[in-house]
């Protein structure tokens, strides 16, 4: 079983993500091999809040050539979280 540090592998910040943010959406690299449920009980157990809802995405590799060698980058998984109404902001974000 995966700690809840090791389904969330880091934050994705860009813009629209950050745009996201006023609608207490936050989107992050997860663990390819997690499912909703355990996005949301580690985003619970990591952050504090409670999680309204869990939209996920199987994002594939950008293909990438150097000179005459081509090669793939690694597919991910991206998950786009939901904070209900009455739970705080998440910590890490604030400031950004």
């Amino acid at each position: 079983m995966l700690s809840p540090h090791d389904i969330i592998v880091k934050p994705i910040v860009t813009e629209k993500s950050m745009d996201d943010m006023s609608q207490k959406k936050y989107s992050f690299k997860v663990d390819k091999k997690a499912n909703k449920v355990q996005i949301k009980n580690a985003v619970e157990a990591v952050f504090g809040v409670k999680v309204e809802k869990v939209y996920t995405m199987n994002m594939n590799g950008k293909m990438k050539r150097q000179g005459k060698y081509v090669g793939k980058r690694a597919d991910w998984k991206k998950a786009i979280v939901k904070l209900t109404e009455d739970s705080k902001e998440i910590q890490f974000f604030e400031g950004i």
